[in-house]
């Protein structure tokens, strides 16, 4: 390759040889005649405008630090341009309007000032070739704010020819690396719009699906709304009749007024049927027993005779069978209304020792008050322990007992000692009726 340098866009560059490999700077230190062109940087310490840095500058800092689209909306403040007019044509031609002081080099150097004022104030802080050399490299390096990097750079007043040329190198390369990874990024797009337009199907086909899941959703509701209505037609019918039956038979009760009382009355029939079936199974096994002890009595009746034939029984022994015939129930049947539980056998014994039977209610604690009425029918005398039954059962009983002249005796205590008091005292004298009050 030649070794004289060439122009590429501008710049200077320097050919090179298999014996001398590098770039050759020399022409860095050459004198001015034998240099390339190259402007050389201000000297003063203000910083440079747009107009004032080399006019090759320019095109890396329009392309670099506006979007076309801003660049056109800049351009139409300060000059016509068609409607149709190119993106490079605009490109040019803002380059060639900052070469000297225009209007549109103006609004463009406020524009970039107002914009990258952070930027531009951290590199004022650096008074050397070196420390802005320094900067410019860390921000190429993290690639953030690069375009107020450039800038801030070719402006500043510590900036020399060497320095603005690395710069303008970095920034070449940097552009070339942009098309290539712009040029990745057009083939990952594609892969990317292939994927989308299968994910697209995909997801059209899960549309069609869900539409259809959703019109098949949409019929069982309405199924399903169709039949509560039917539903509740029915339970409103249902109710209706329901009402129309219970009103009907309100009616015949109100036109029925003694309907309870029967009801009642029948319910006590019912329980004093099953009384009288119990005493007649109770009656045929006593009569069993009698026929059985006349039998045996039969058998001893002619040893008795001949006894009775030498010794008759003393006076003392029929004064005592009569005493016991006075003191006995005879076949009575007492009704024990409440008690203890615990006592029940006790009553028992104490009323069947007199020859009585017994009967028992615990007073509605537990046993059906329904179930008194019988007992009271088929009772000769009542025993009403009143400390150990309902309030119900008690008035019950008082109110039964007074209309039909039944014997009742209420007593307080519900002890075994005091309801063998209670029956002993019976046998000797007439039973207590009760009466109001």
């Amino acid at each position: 390759m030649p070794d004289h340098p060439f122009h590429v866009a501008g710049g200077v560059f320097l050919g090179h040889s298999p014996a001398r490999p590098e770039i050759d700077a020399s022409f860095l230190t050459r004198p001015q005649a034998e240099l390339p062109d190259l402007p050389e940087a201000a000297s003063t310490s203000r910083r440079r405008k747009l107009w004032e840095i080399p006019h090759k500058f320019h095109c890396p800092v329009v392309g670099s630090c506006f979007a076309v689209k801003e660049l056109r909306s800049l351009m139409h403040k300060v000059m016509h341009l068609p409607r149709d007019t190119s993106d490079f044509v605009l490109h040019t031609t803002a380059v060639g309007a900052c070469k000297n002081r225009s209007r549109l080099a103006e609004l463009l150097h406020k524009t970039l000032e107002k914009r990258y004022a952070l930027t531009i104030r951290r590199f004022a802080a650096s008074k050397t070739a070196d420390g802005v050399r320094q900067l410019w490299r860390e921000a190429t390096a993290s690639g953030v704010e690069l375009p107020g990097a450039l800038w801030a750079a070719w402006t500043h007043p510590a900036c020399d020819s060497l320095l603005e040329h690395e710069i303008y190198g970095d920034i070449h390369m940097i552009q070339h690396q942009v098309g290539t990874g712009a040029r990745a990024d057009l083939k990952t797009l594609q892969a990317l719009r292939t994927e989308n337009a299968e994910l697209r199907r995909q997801v059209d086909v899960l549309r069609q699906d869900a539409e259809a899941a959703r019109h098949e959703k949409a019929g069982e509701t309405r199924a399903l709304g169709e039949r509560l209505t039917e539903l509740r037609a029915e339970q409103a019918g249902r109710d209706a009749c329901i009402a129309r039956l219970s009103a009907e038979l309100e009616r015949l009760r109100d036109s029925v007024p003694e309907l309870r009382q029967r009801q009642a009355l029948a319910r006590r029939a019912e329980d004093a049927e099953a009384r009288a079936t119990a005493l007649a199974a109770q009656c045929r096994e006593q009569a069993e027993t009698v026929d059985r002890l006349q039998r045996r009595l039969a058998e001893l009746a002619p040893a008795d005779n001949r006894q009775a034939e030498d010794t008759s029984l003393p006076d003392s022994t029929d004064e005592t069978l009569r005493t016991a015939a006075c003191e006995s129930l005879d076949g009575k049947c007492v009704l024990c209304v409440g008690g203890r539980s615990g006592a029940v056998g006790a009553y028992r014994e104490a009323v069947e020792r007199q020859g009585g039977r017994f009967l028992h209610h615990d007073g509605g604690l537990e046993e059906s008050l329904h179930r008194i009425d019988s007992a009271l029918a088929a009772a000769d005398l009542v025993i009403c322990q009143a400390g150990c039954i309902s309030h119900n059962a008690y008035w019950r009983v008082k109110e039964q007992c007074k209309r039909t002249g039944k014997p009742c005796l209420f007593v307080k205590r519900s002890g075994v000692s005091s309801f063998g008091r209670v029956i002993a005292d019976l046998c000797g004298e007439e039973p207590v009726v009760a009466t109001t009050g």
